[in-house]
C-alpha cells in the first residue's frame, strides 16, 4: 500500500529533532507493515491550536490524485488536535479512499469510535457546518484588521510585514502581515482576465501560461480550477473575506471592477449552458458495498447497452474479472433499499441511545493531547513559582532578592501566555448536548427519501459495511455491534446481456 507520512511539531518544548524522530518512527514502522512511503508532508513550528498547517492542506488537496491510500502519522494527535477535527479531515479523506494510520498507537475501529465519527461527520455535512472549526480569537482579531490571516497567497499578491495594533505578554508590538502587489507575477492575473473575456476558452489560457512556463501561486501548472479559483478571487478588487464577511478597499486592486464582473457574467452564462458532458452519478455506497460471495468490493459502473439505454449499477470487483459468478445490481435499486432499512434503524430508543452514547463519548475526550500538555505546564509553572516565594521569605541578600524577582516577573509572563493558549485550545471543543444530536438523528428519520444530500447523509452516518447476497442482505451499522441479515424476496439484477462493454468505473 502506498501511504504518506504527515509530521509537524509545534513551538513548545519540541525542534526540528522532533520531527527527525517522527519520521524515523514512521519509517520504520512502514517497513514493517509493507507499506511503501512515496511521500513526506511537514509543518515546521505550527501549534497544535493552529489550523494553519500549510502542508497538512496540501496533503488533503493532493488525496484527489488518488495516488495513495493511507497518511501515516507519528501517534493522532499530529493529525489533528482532537476527535472533532480528526472526523472532518478523514471525512474528506474517506471519499479518497484514503486512511489515516498511527505508528505509535493501535487505532481500533470500535463500534463507539465509528459511531461517534459517523455522527460528527453526518452533522458537519448536514448542517452545512464543520465541527470542531470554530473561529480562533486570534483569526478574528486578524480578520478585524484585514491582516493575512494563513493559506495560499493567492498569484500576483505577497505579503509585507507591518506594525499591529497588538501587543504581546510583554506588551511588545506584534508583527502582523498584510497584502500588497506583487509586481511581478500581477500582470499575469491581469493576463488571464483579459484573454477571458476577449473571448479565449479556459483550455486556451491554460496552454498559454504552460507553454510560457508560467507557474501558479503554489509552483504547479496551470488547470481549469487553478484558472477558476483566478478569475472568482475578490481579492484581485480589493475585497477581504472573512467568516462570510466582506471587507471592500482592504487588499490593493489589480483588476478593477468592470473587468472582473464582465468575467463573472460570462461564467455565469457558461454555467448556465448545456452540458457538454455526461453528468457525473454520485453512487452513494462507494466503499460500503461488498459482494456476499466472494466479500470483494462492488464497485458503481456506468455504460450504454446495445438498445441506447444507460445502466447505473455496481458490480463485483472479482465478477468483472471472471472470478465470481455475482451478478450486477442496479444503482438505484440496491441505493433505496439500503436506504430503507437505515431508516427503520432509527427508532426513538436508537435515537435516545445513540445520542447519549455520542455525548458521552465526545465529553471523555474534551480534553485533547495538546491541551493535558498546556494544562501540565500551567501547574510547573504555578509550583516553580510557589517555590521562588518561598525563597524569598528566607532571603535577605538584596542582589539574590533582585534576580528572584526578575524569575518570578519571567514565570508570570510565561503564566499569562499559557493560560491564553488553554483559553484558545478550549474554544476548539465542540459542546454537544443529547438534544442537539437527537434533533439530527430526528431530522434523518424524517429526511426526503429522494433527496440525494440527504441518501448520502444517511448512509455516511448510519451504514458501515453492506454484503450482498443472491436473496438476502447482511448490514453492518455504525449503530450496532452485530450485523443484521435482511432478506430480500427478489434482488433486481442486471443481466450481462444489458451491460455496456465500454462501461468505466465511477468515482
Amino acid at each position: 500500500m502506498n501511504v504518506v507520512v504527515y509530521a509537524r511539531y509545534s513551538s513548545h518544548n519540541q525542534n526540528e529533532q522532533s520531527i527527525e524522530g517522527q519520521l524515523e518512527y514512521c519509517k520504520n514502522y512502514a517497513k514493517q507493515h509493507n507499506y511503501t512511503i512515496i511521500g513526506e508532508y511537514i509543518d515546521r513550528a505550527q501549534s497544535g491550536t493552529n489550523d494553519d498547517r500549510p502542508e497538512f492542506k496540501k496533503m488533503i488537496e493532493d488525496s484527489n490524485k488518488k495516488t495513495f491510500e493511507g497518511v501515516l502519522v507519528y501517534q493522532l494527535d499530529r493529525f489533528a488536535r482532537n476527535r472533532y477535527d480528526s472526523a472532518t479531515y478523514k471525512a474528506k479523506l474517506k471519499k479518497n479512499n484514503v486512511r489515516v494510520l498511527s505508528a505509535r498507537e493501535n487505532i481500533s475501529d470500535d463500534a463507539s469510535g465509528v459511531l461517534m465519527e459517523s455522527v460528527l461527520e453526518g452533522m458537519a455535512e448536514y448542517f452545512s457546518v464543520e465541527l470542531g472549526q470554530k473561529v480562533k480569537r486570534g483569526m478574528k482579531i486578524n480578520a478585524d484588521n484585514c491582516y493575512y490571516n494563513g493559506g495560499t497567497v493567492p498569484l500576483g499578491l505577497k505579503l509585507i510585514e507591518v506594525d499591529s495594533n497588538i501587543t504581546d505578554a510583554t506588551g511588545k508590538i506584534v508583527k502582523k502581515k498584510k497584502y500588497a502587489i506583487d509586481e511581478e507575477t500581477a500582470p499575469i492575473v491581469q493576463k488571464i482576465f483579459e484573454m477571458y473575456n476577449n473571448g479565449d476558452l479556459m483550455a486556451d489560457i491554460i496552454r498559454y501560461m504552460n507553454d510560457k512556463n508560467i507557474k501558479t501561486a503554489t509552483g504547479g501548472e496551470f488547470n481549469k480550477n487553478s484558472i477558476r479559483n483566478i478569475l472568482l478571487n475578490k481579492k484581485y478588487i480589493g475585497i477581504y473575506t472573512y467568516n462570510g464577511v466582506e471587507t471592500p478597499d482592504a487588499i490593493p486592486r489589480i483588476i478593477d471592477d468592470a473587468s472582473f464582473n464582465k468575467v463573472q457574467e460570462i461564467m455565469f452564462k457558461n454555467k448556465k449552458a448545456p452540458a457538454r458532458a455526461r453528468a457525473k452519478t454520485e453512487y452513494l455506497l462507494t466503499t460500503k458495498l461488498f459482494c456476499g460471495h466472494c466479500k470483494e468490493m462492488m464497485t458503481g459502473y456506468s455504460g450504454t447497452s446495445k438498445t441506447g439505454k444507460l445502466h447505473n449499477y455496481y458490480m463485483c470487483n472479482n465478477a468483472r474479472k471472471k472470478l465470481c459468478d455475482k451478478k450486477a445490481v442496479q444503482k438505484d435499486y440496491i441505493e433505496d433499499l439500503i436506504v430503507e432499512q437505515a431508516r427503520e434503524v432509527l427508532t426513538d430508543e436508537n435515537i435516545k441511545r445513540i445520542a447519549e452514547e455520542v455525548v458521552k463519548l465526545a465529553d471523555k475526550e474534551k480534553e485533547s493531547t495538546t491541551l493535558k500538555r498546556l494544562n501540565k505546564m500551567l501547574k510547573e509553572n504555578e509550583k516553580q513559582k510557589a517555590n521562588l516565594f518561598d525563597s524569598l521569605k528566607i532571603c535577605d541578600i538584596d542582589s539574590v532578592k533582585k534576580s528572584i524577582f526578575e524569575e518570578i516577573n519571567k514565570m508570570e509572563i510565561e503564566h499569562s501566555r499559557i493560560k491564553n493558549e488553554i483559553v484558545i485550545e478550549e474554544s476548539h471543543n465542540v459542546k454537544l448536548t443529547v438534544g442537539q444530536v437527537k434533533f439530527f438523528l430526528v431530522q434523518l428519520k424524517r429526511g426526503n427519501i429522494n433527496d440525494i444530500k440527504y441518501k448520502r447523509v444517511l448512509i455516511n452516518t448510519l451504514i458501515n459495511k453492506v454484503y450482498l447476497y443472491d436473496d438476502s442482505v447482511t448490514l453492518v451499522f455504525n449503530t450496532q455491534d452485530k450485523p443484521i441479515e435482511k432478506k430480500v424476496p427478489r434482488i433486481e439484477v442486471l443481466e450481462s446481456s444489458l451491460l455496456g462493454k465500454d462501461a468505466l468505473p465511477c468515482e
